[in-house]
């Protein structure tokens, strides 16, 4: 990426050479460019929000910014960028969207995300901490920024305006008022699942903001919880991509001596599979981690994963994930134990299922949903 300050070479993670995404966009570049140009001094607390691969941070290193981020991987790949880039360990801090914000911001610069509830949240966590002299300055695609989202910057931090479009990307600038009366954060969001979905019927949901369906199930997942395999005795399961935590916590209800591990790369789906799984008060014994899907779970050390895989990766539609899951849980699986995965029809999972196990088995089918099931074979 060419910066006003010089070449980065900048990857994703986990990096792939085959992977043709790149670790920044035209809504990166133009941020950097517009700060150059008016001369922002970027003095005093420098604090990035959504940085998506750590682009921003690694370009503005020297200014000692802070890194607010809800996903692991994006924080995997800022340290890796900033190893690469030769900053010193310490330089630049991380931390989560569930850590407590810093105390002062004077510069606060925002990369829009995908969602709007995650937006609201850290806006309102932060606003304590801007001033009246706090620059303020969002970022992000064309057809990320809505006539919504610049409203959520003026109702919770003062009035804001947008810059023109460069290369499909634009710019918010807002100007603080820190005495506008800002409404109370309404995350995290409970919500009680409907009836007919087995174990989780009439159960507590907690959702933390930016994770998928806040407010209502989703027709996957409730798919899935109808058609979920019957657990026995003191099996080892995994959640993986947990999200809200819906479906281990269904599996840890229907079968109190299981061992559940909830696994996802973003701190607040973590946060949220954890406020669901203790709202409920399950009985069993449970693990919550962030992380890149089983990375570090020892190999055949479980007895059942169940996943539903994104397949989109920020704005972009692809397969990667999921491959890197099933890749992952066949890798975790003992012999003979199984994978079952919800999905779309149209994805194809039984293709890549196939190739990887040698067997996938349609366990249910819907009009859009299937759910399937791979069994790792012994010797494999």
């Amino acid at each position: 990426m060419t910066t006003p300050w010089g070449e980065l070479a900048l990857t994703r993670f986990p990096e792939d050479p085959r992977d043709r995404l790149r670790a920044w966009d035209a809504s990166d570049e133009y941020l950097l460019r517009h700060l150059a140009a008016e001369g922002v001094a970027l003095s005093g607390a420098v604090v990035v929000v959504g940085d998506r691969w750590g682009a921003l941070v690694t370009a503005l290193a020297a200014h000692r910014p802070v890194q607010i981020t809800d996903s692991f991987l994006s924080q995997e790949a800022t340290r890796a960028n900033l190893e690469r880039a030769g900053v010193e360990p310490g330089t630049v801090r991380l931390l989560t969207t569930q850590d407590p914000p810093p105390g002062r911001v004077d510069v606060l610069l925002v990369r829009v995300p995908k969602s709007l509830a995650l937006l609201e949240d850290q806006l309102l966590r932060l606003a304590p901490a801007v001033h009246e002299g706090t620059l303020v300055v969002g970022t992000g695609m064309v057809k990320e920024i809505h006539t919504s989202t610049l409203q959520l910057f003026e109702r919770i931090l003062g009035p804001t305006r947008t810059s023109l479009a460069e290369k499909k990307a634009r710019l918010i600038f807002c100007a603080p008022e820190p005495t506008l009366a800002r409404p109370a954060n309404p995350w995290p969001h409970g919500y009680t699942l409907p009836d007919g979905i087995g174990a989780a019927s009439g159960r507590a949901v907690v959702n933390h903001a930016g994770v998928f369906c806040a407010d209502r199930l989703d027709i996957g997942t409730r798919f899935f919880l109808q058609h979920l395999p019957k657990s026995r005795g003191s099996q080892r399961i995994v959640d993986l991509g947990c999200g809200n935590g819906v479906v281990g916590t269904a599996v840890a209800l229907a079968n109190p001596e299981a061992e559940v591990l909830f696994v996802d790369e973003s701190f607040q789906a973590v946060a949220s599979a954890e406020g669901t799984y203790k709202a409920n008060g399950v009985p069993g014994h449970a693990e919550f981690r962030v992380g890149d899907g089983l990375a570090g779970v020892p190999a055949g050390s479980v007895d059942l994963v169940l996943n539903n895989p994104p397949f989109h990766s920020h704005q972009a539609t692809t397969d990667a994930t999921a491959w890197r899951m099933f890749t992952g849980a066949r890798r975790a699986l003992r012999p003979g134990g199984a994978l079952w995965v919800v999905g779309n029809r149209h994805l194809g999972y039984h293709v890549k299922l196939r190739k990887l196990f040698g067997n996938s088995e349609l366990v249910a089918g819907g009009p859009k949903f299937v759910v399937l099931k791979a069994v790792k074979e012994s010797g494999v």
